[in-house]
């Protein structure tokens, strides 16, 4: 009797698991986009039971594993050095995603010609064709001598291919047209991805070749494909552009290497991409003339402070239900800041329409920006100009007190070196010692903070 082939029902859009049909995705709410996809003939679980980690080891003592360093290879740029932690790490899978036009294949097309200078490498396109490659690798001017290519969608020739070559880096473009002989789906479709990169992903630990995975995105700007796809990999980066089109902002989702919510900078030439190297001169570029809302904080991205611009507009309302906007920044934050300043501070706008944006389109995760927010909304309430050389940072809490954050020293030094004058933070991140050229006004709660912008 013909054994029954298993399957499983999967959001073609976010790739979320179900147990039978649904009309719409619990996860990503999108309707009619759960489909039936058949898991193969069981061939792929069969080829490898080690996993992804690579080849089945003995139990042994926490105490006895090899604590050797990692070996790193640099990609020739700093900024994506950064964000992945210090540089590719050997035998690791990299998945890099971003929107169509992003720059994903020329920035790893810069990074691999840097490292063909040194070590042998290949590209597997599986969308272009390499004359089109050849074409770009020309006009952004780069030495094409060492990179090997290979125009290939079938991970079992590829990896066939990869052990007559011998590369120790390797670009797949794209995962998503990638496909196995294991699974009787479409390719493109949830099981052949997953299967596909699973292929690879071993491949990768147990011949410690270096994998760099280009994925797709979807409407929403997070990457396409099954869920399983962002634990399979070692590191998840996604490239984005700013509000102006010349920049692009590398950002690391996940890395077990490195530090999650690492920034790398980048300004897109007509010879590629090239590196920012003070990204907050990026984020600065104000008005000529001062205008009320407009406020100076200072983040931390990653292992790195970044000087960037929070605006806010209070306006009367014209409606019955005043609206409250954020962009950049959590709506509900806002919201709560809003009633600590109208408990503590007694700064009532209730009846008023409130927005707030975060300039250059940084997403802002971290609550260093709540005293910011704060004084940006008074400052346009008020209709005042706040000095451009002050700079503000600190978390609000629901008593109106104002705790410290993580590295305030760093932050101080950055806006410091940026020609800023003045600082408004928290009194536990008062230095110990001054930091020259900047006067600062450690307060501890609202009504300080409101008592030295009165005095500004």
């Amino acid at each position: 009797m013909a054994k029954k082939q298993k399957s499983a029902f999967v959001c073609t859009e976010c790739g979320a698991d179900y147990a039978g049909w649904s009309g719409q995705c619990n996860q990503c709410g999108e309707w009619n986009t759960i489909k039936e996809v058949k898991l193969g003939s069981g061939k792929a679980a069969a080829r490898d039971n080690s996993g992804y980690a690579g080849a089945r080891s003995e139990v042994r003592l926490l105490s006895e594993v090899n604590l050797a360093q990692a070996e790193r290879i640099s990609t020739g740029l700093a900024e994506f050095d950064r964000v992945l932690g210090g540089g590719i790490v050997t035998g690791s899978v990299v998945l890099i995603g971003g929107a169509p036009g992003a720059g994903k294949s020329t920035i790893l097309l810069q990074a691999i010609a840097h490292i063909a200078e040194r070590l042998p490498v290949l590209y597997v396109s599986g969308e272009e064709s390499l004359q089109q490659i050849a074409e770009r690798a020309q006009r952004l001017g780069l030495k094409t001598a060492g990179i090997k290519m290979l125009a290939e969608t079938s991970v079992q020739q590829i990896c066939q291919v990869l052990d007559e070559e011998q590369p120790k880096v390797v670009i797949i473009d794209s995962i998503q047209v990638m496909y196995t002989a294991d699974s009787d789906s479409a390719p493109g479709s949830v099981s052949q991805v997953r299967e596909s990169a699973s292929y690879l992903t071993q491949y990768a630990k147990r011949s410690g070749v270096s994998f760099f995975m280009v994925g797709h995105v979807t409407k929403d700007q997070s990457l396409a494909g099954p869920m399983t796809l962002s634990h399979i990999v070692d590191a998840q980066v996604v490239l984005s552009s700013t509000d102006d089109s010349r920049f692009r902002v590398l950002r690391a989702d996940k890395n077990r290497f490195g530090s999650v919510g690492e920034l790398g900078f980048f300004a897109m030439e007509s010879s590629g991409l090239k590196e920012v190297k003070n990204p907050s001169a990026m984020f600065l570029s104000r008005a000529e003339k001062p205008s009320p809302g407009s406020v100076v904080t200072v983040l931390w991205e990653g292992t790195r402070p970044l000087l960037v611009e929070i605006q806010a507009l209070v306006t009367e309302s014209q409606y019955g239900n005043p609206r409250r906007l954020a962009v950049g920044l959590d709506q509900n934050r806002l919201a709560m800041l809003l009633a600590v300043l109208s408990r503590h501070g007694g700064i009532f706008t209730g009846n008023d329409e409130i927005y707030a944006n975060v300039v250059g389109g940084i997403k802002v995760s971290e609550t260093s920006t709540d005293l910011a927010i704060m004084v940006g909304v008074v400052s346009s309430l008020r209709d005042r100009i706040i000095p451009y050389d002050s700079v503000f940072f600190g978390e609000v809490g629901l008593n109106g007190e104002i705790r410290p954050v993580a590295n305030g020293h760093a932050r101080l030094n950055e806006a410091a070196k940026h020609g800023f004058k003045r600082a408004i933070i928290p009194k536990s991140n008062k230095p110990k010692e001054p930091v020259k050229n900047l006067q600062i006004h450690a307060v501890s709660n609202i009504q300080e903070a409101l008592a030295v912008l009165n005095d500004l």
